[in-house]
């Protein structure tokens, strides 16, 4: 015990093979290496949400079946892990399990394993896209409501007939666009969708690499919203979300026109860019503009929220710091006063 302090030598000593995501901004793999750095203090934790380290480690042996567990771990004000939480969930799973964890656990160890701080039950949409994706990167078979969610988006079924497919079954589809002509079905059928399909379609491509041409028939969506004259800007959210995996020159297109306008930049949108397609503001002036149109909602308190959470990002950092102590529009430059006064009060 005493020479396993992180979680990297904790699974290497298993002799499992292991994968880590975040499921905090939007589910992605985290590089093992990277991970290391991290857990060393070397490195920011690269996707914080307030101030939070989202995780899931999955790992398996040779049958492929893996474990996983759901763990959060609060950073400093540098977005550094705490190395004492770390500490205290190994020692959790060393009393529970020992050493080796490559091997199935009692009833006893998983509830012994369950009683820590740490661990957390991810959202059901996120839950339902993680195993997706990890029993396609697994080859593993599909969950059994993928061939009835095919059966639908064919057209099959019927359009108004959506009730019985599962959400399971669609972010099989989706993590699994270049199989089975899954990405030409999808994209095919985005013009066909009622409205709960279409958003549960949606909700799963946020957190989905996207074929070039499906994300082109996505952005002909958000285009043909930012057009009108009475756009849908829950759905002009969505369509930015389910954008933010695609080319960045796509997204960064999309998000330059939506911050273009003031009637588009709507909370729930900003919300979405903050969220989703944060990696566009690494440009100054992208960002400084995503920043005015947050103040122009009058919502100090979004703002605080929203700022508080982008400069805990390592790539946005040093992008928004300085407008701190910059010269920036006058409305923009109340909103970082009083952000600044919100904050030492």
């Amino acid at each position: 015990m005493d020479n396993i302090q992180t979680l990297t030598a904790l699974l290497k000593n298993s002799g499992c093979q292991y994968q880590i995501f975040d499921l905090g901004r939007r589910i992605q793999p985290i590089d093992n290496d990277q991970f290391s750095h991290v857990e060393q203090g070397h490195q920011a934790y690269p996707y914080p949400v307030k101030r939070t380290a989202h995780l899931a480690i999955a790992y398996w042996n040779e049958t492929k079946q893996p474990w996983i567990w759901f763990l959060k771990f609060a950073l400093d004000e540098r977005g550094l892990l705490l190395q004492a939480d770390v500490g205290q969930f190994i020692k959790y799973v060393v009393e529970a399990m020992g050493t080796r964890l490559n091997k199935e656990l009692t009833e006893e160890q998983q509830e012994k394993l369950a009683n820590n701080p740490y661990t957390f039950k991810p959202s059901e949409d996120k839950m339902a896209v993680f195993h997706s994706q990890i029993r396609a990167e697994l080859d593993m078979p599909c969950s059994q409501y993928y061939e009835h969610a095919q059966h639908y988006f064919s057209g099959g079924l019927g359009w108004n007939n959506w009730q019985t497919v599962g959400l399971q079954g669609i972010t099989d589809i989706c993590a699994r666009l270049s199989q089975e002509q899954n990405g030409p079905m999808v994209r095919k059928a985005l013009s066909h969708l009622p409205t709960q399909p279409l958003y549960a379609l949606l909700g799963a491509l946020e957190h989905t690499k996207l074929p070039a041409k499906l994300a082109e028939r996505l952005e002909e969506f958000a285009q043909a919203e930012i057009s009108s004259k009475n756009p849908d800007l829950f759905l002009l959210s969505a369509l930015t979300r389910a954008l933010s995996v695609s080319d960045e020159k796509l997204l960064s297109k999309i998000v330059d026109a939506i911050l273009a306008s003031p009637r588009l930049s709507h909370p729930e949108v900003l919300i979405a860019i903050a969220g989703r397609a944060w990696h566009v503001l690494n440009l100054n002036s992208r960002a400084e503009q995503f920043l005015l149109r947050l103040a122009q909602t009058g919502n100090q308190t979004l703002f605080n929220q929203l700022f508080a959470d982008l400069v805990m990002l390592p790539e946005l950092r040093m992008v928004l710091l300085p407008l701190l102590h910059g010269t920036p529009s006058e409305e923009l430059a109340q909103a970082l006063i009083k952000l600044q006064q919100d904050t030492k009060s």
